[in-house]
């Protein structure tokens, strides 16, 4: 399609292409082209009324959506054309702007990003300097606290203890802390990257004004998933002109507990008044009876704006609904009719996906796969560059960019081992706090350091000498990838994995991981036009389900394997053949949401996000008992199960269709599930 030729658009997608300047809310539908919609509008803003390049900016959730969103763009109109437009994540576009103004807020542009593993072990020698009475606490809840209220815009001198709960009033006493060793060691965390863009928007107009001449015309996808950080950064980015054009679903909005506010895409007009509206309900992707499914559970949430899915493609098949025994007869119900659809249809078994609610629920299906020999792929996990061989290696990188990093440089200080104890570690941690020197500092002149043995201050003196030999190498921007290759063997930190790994496998295994950090790198420099160490690390700080990898999202995607995921990771994906499992109460609507009187919206959007990723056939399960702790107990149908209209589904053999009332529901469900949570997690 050119950038003029629009005859495949249908209406409504037309009149949101060609809306001109003000405010726009596109609700768009599940399967209904809403990307097209949105690299059609940039294409006819380009080419039809003149806006430059360098007046867009494009704004996605991942990496890889961005990625296509530009690449769509360039078909229409011409990638050079298009080389000044910003697409980009809301985390590498603060970036962008951080390193531009950061100063403003008194850090220096070259600032460490830190990832999770970071901030853990950060927040993990915080805590030592808090002591509630004598309690030992979990660091990722401490750290999931004061995430929370950075998403919520809180600063460390506004947060209140809301609950009265340990970890609570651990945060309170540590986030102070936490935020003053991160501006110490010149590093933000990804909630600071929109938290502190957002702030220094406000303190300074000059450089808000800056950006919003700049960007003229600002397009947002997946506008339900925003927070509250990402809602005024938004806001405040479009004041001027109010030229934002958002695309959303309310109904597809699964990402509450992480800070996702609905109330941002059902109250943006009463934030932009004048707004038009436009609904694409037109799906492209599902058949009408699967669209029937999905717009009868939906139907029975209260807050959301009414659209109905609809296809000119025909009803298709039937929903199926299998009723099974327990755990290991669903799994086999499953291989089943995959294996019936595969004879019969000819199909690959990439066209089969398993989705489930919780990941503990995949056991089953995956040891049955086994069993039958059926190639599968399982999304979710540890992901190339949360590692820890890659993390070491990466370490290294991040201190020879900023060697305020303490952080990074601890975790490398005596990896691979150097002589460089624990012991002598502390002294030189002490030395710098007492002094307020940077630990770096102190490493280049330990000589007044009291009882550091000679040994010990020349494994000092070479650490420094070679981190400072590299890091000279590295600022030459030449030979990036053969100097890396060069550090990895100097260091030895390829021969540390094989001294230490007992098992040569999988030495071999984290040897390579170590080894595809080069090619990562390499992969960075065939894509950027002006490399640097810098901008490959911030490359790799962003990195979302994209990464390189064996692990990585699309390369097990691209497989011809049955895929199992859990319904949150399927959010953007389709198969011709859905399998819908343990759709009991409990699962779905999961039992933390029973038990603490959360709103059950979410749980039936998440249902709805479920039937709506397939195309062709949709078969719905559960089992009537599950094991627990080693004895079967009742299990109730999902209450979602009962909103789908009768005619719509089709029981296999004696598989009855779902009939418990309510009330049986909720009091087997009260009985049933008790405790539940022990073993289960989001």
């Amino acid at each position: 399609m050119s950038a003029f030729d629009f005859s495949t658009l249908n209406p409504r997608q037309l009149e949101a292409v060609r809306h001109r300047d003000g405010p726009l809310l596109i609700l768009a539908g599940a399967g209904s082209g809403k990307t097209r919609v949105i690299t059609c509008r940039i294409a006819w803003l380009m080419s039809e009324c003149g806006v430059g390049a360098e007046s867009i900016l494009a704004v996605t959730f991942t990496n890889k959506a961005a990625r296509e969103m530009r690449e769509r763009v360039e078909e229409m109109v011409g990638k050079k054309r298009c080389k000044p437009m910003v697409v980009a994540t809301f985390h590498s576009l603060c970036v962008r702007i951080l390193r531009e103004d950061i100063e403003a807020l008194g850090y220096k542009k070259n600032f460490s990003i830190y990832g999770a593993a970071d901030q853990t072990r950060l927040i993990k020698d915080l805590m030592q300097q808090v002591d509630i009475e004598g309690r030992k606490f979990d660091a990722d809840r401490v750290l999931w606290a004061i995430s929370d209220a950075k998403n919520r815009l809180i600063p460390p001198e506004q947060f209140k203890v809301r609950y009265h709960d340990d970890y609570e009033y651990m945060a309170a006493a540590v986030y102070p802390r936490y935020q003053t060793a991160l501006k110490a060691f010149n590093a933000v965390d990804f909630d600071d990257l929109i938290m502190l863009t957002a702030r220094l928007l406000q303190e300074h107009p000059d450089v808000l004004e800056k950006y919003r001449q700049r960007f003229r015309y600002i397009l947002v996808d997946e506008y339900q998933d925003t927070n509250a950080a990402q809602y005024l950064l938004l806001n405040l980015l479009a004041g001027g002109h109010r030229n934002l054009c958002v695309v959303g679903d309310d109904d597809q909005s699964i990402y509450g507990w992480r800070g996702a506010d609905l109330g941002n895409i059902l109250e943006f007009e009463r934030d932009f008044p004048g707004t038009r509206v436009v609904k694409l309900e037109q799906n492209y992707r599902s058949t009408g009876n699967i669209l029937a499914a999905a717009n009868a559970v939906i139907r029975h949430n209260a807050k959301r704006r009414e659209k109905a899915l609809w296809t000119a493609d025909g009803a298709g098949t039937h929903i199926d609904y299998l009723q099974c025994a327990d755990e290991e007869d669903e799994a086999r119900a499953v291989m089943e009719r995959i294996h019936g659809a595969r004879f019969r249809h000819d199909l690959a078994y990439s066209d089969f996906a398993i989705l489930y609610r919780t990941n503990v629920q995949s056991r089953a299906f995956e040891e049955q796969l086994r069993y039958e020999n059926i190639p599968y792929v399982l999304i979710g996990g540890q992901q190339f560059f949360d590692r820890k061989e890659v993390k070491d290696t990466v370490a290294y990188l991040k201190v020879l960019v900023n060697h305020r990093d303490e952080v990074n440089l601890l975790r490398i200080l005596n990896y691979p081992r150097r002589g460089i104890g624990e012991t002598s570690a502390d002294r030189l941690i002490r030395h710098s706090a007492e002094r307020n020197v940077p630990l770096w500092q102190v490493l280049k002149d330990p000589s007044d350091i009291e009882d550091l043995g000679e040994k010990v201050l020349e494994a000092i003196a070479r650490f420094v000498e070679q981190m400072e030999r590299y890091r000279m190498r590295f600022n030459r921007h030449g030979l990036m990838v053969e100097t890396l290759r060069e550090m990895i063997a100097e260091f030895g930190l390829e021969e540390e994995i094989y001294r230490t790994v007992d098992d040569p496998a999988k030495a071999r295994r984290r040897v390579e991981n170590v080894e595809e950090v080069a090619s990562a790198m390499a992969s960075y420099l065939e894509r950027e036009e002006n490399p640097s160490l810098a901008g490959f690390l911030e490359k790799v700080s962003l990195l979302d389900d994209d990464r390189p990898g064996r692990d990585s999202k699309e390369k097990k995607l691209a497989r011809d394997a049955v895929v199992l995921m859990s319904i949150h990771s399927s959010k953007g994906l389709e198969f011709p053949h859905v399998f819908l499992v343990g759709m009991e109460e409990g699962f779905l609507p999961h039992q933390k949401s029973l038990s603490e009187g959360i709103d059950i919206d979410e749980e039936r959007r998440l249902c709805y996000v479920g039937i709506t990723r397939a195309q062709r056939c949709l078969t719905l399960s559960n089992a009537r008992r599950r094991k627990k702790y080693g004895e079967m107990q009742a299990r109730v149908p999902s209450r979602f199960l009962a909103e789908i209209p009768a005619d719509l589904v089709n029981a296999e053999g004696d598989r009855e269709a779902p009939q418990a009332t309510e009330e049986e529901r909720d009091q087997l469900a009260s009985k049933a599930f008790s405790n539940i949570m022990n073993i289960l997690g989001d």
